[in-house]
């Protein structure tokens, strides 16, 4: 069963940028679409972005498009998620989130059901 790991969450003023990184010790994220989800206090989980295997095919929610980019490396065995422009309601636990798949390339979807293998979390606070 796979375990992921999330990591570089923090602390940033509005503006400004931060890296979240996704990891699986002892398994082969390769085989996984990779989504990354976010739930901030009082409101429910959403989708924010997703990858294909291969990392051919992304997805992102309107809210962060044109501001975070999605990416993999599958011989590195790590999924970023770039997060550019952060704003204040960007404040979240962010997740990264596993699906099986036999498909190298199909559309990824940010639909929190699709996902089977979630990660802690990590926390990501922007604010002045």
């Amino acid at each position: 069963q796979l375990q992921v790991v999330e990591s570089g969450g923090g602390s940033v003023q509005p503006g400004g940028s931060l890296t979240l990184s996704c990891t699986a010790p002892g398994y082969t994220l390769e085989y996984y679409v990779i989504g990354w989800f976010r739930q901030a206090p009082g409101k429910e989980r959403e989708g924010v972005s997703c990858i294909s295997r291969n990392g051919g095919s992304t997805n992102y929610a309107d809210s962060v498009k044109g501001r975070f980019v999605i990416s993999r490396d599958n011989v590195k065995n790590i999924v970023f998620l770039q997060m550019n422009a952060l704003d204040t309601e960007d404040t979240a636990v962010y997740y990264c989130a596993g699906h099986l798949t036999w498909s190298q390339n199909s559309p990824c979807s940010t639909d929190n059901g699709d996902y089977h293998y979630w990660g802690q979390g990590t926390q990501v606070t922007v604010s002045s």
